[in-house]
């Protein structure tokens, strides 16, 4: 899946609506192999974005969990030694 995906459940604070957002729309453009869609498939497009941000925005709030939330500093902290060691030049 996309690498720009990140968890969104049980986080302190929560995800926002953009994050959401921002979640879907990667979705929908992994999909459909596009980051953007022609004039033609626009309204679909924008339609299946809508419809995952709604999905999951009820996932998030159905989803339950009796581990502590998660701070987003640590696991941004988390990514980016991942990303380091990822693209680390050659050497």
């Amino acid at each position: 899946m996309c690498r720009s995906i990140h968890t969104l459940h049980n986080l302190a604070p929560a995800a926002t609506e953009d994050e959401v957002h921002a979640a879907a729309l990667q979705y929908v453009r992994k999909i459909a192999g596009t980051t953007k869609p022609s004039q033609a498939n626009s309204a679909a497009f924008e339609r299946a974005v809508a419809e995952v941000e709604h999905a999951t925005r009820h996932l998030l709030e159905a989803l339950v969990t009796k581990a502590p939330p998660k701070d987003r500093e640590v696991e941004a902290a988390k990514r980016r030694a991942r990303a380091a060691t990822r693209y680390a030049p050659a050497s």
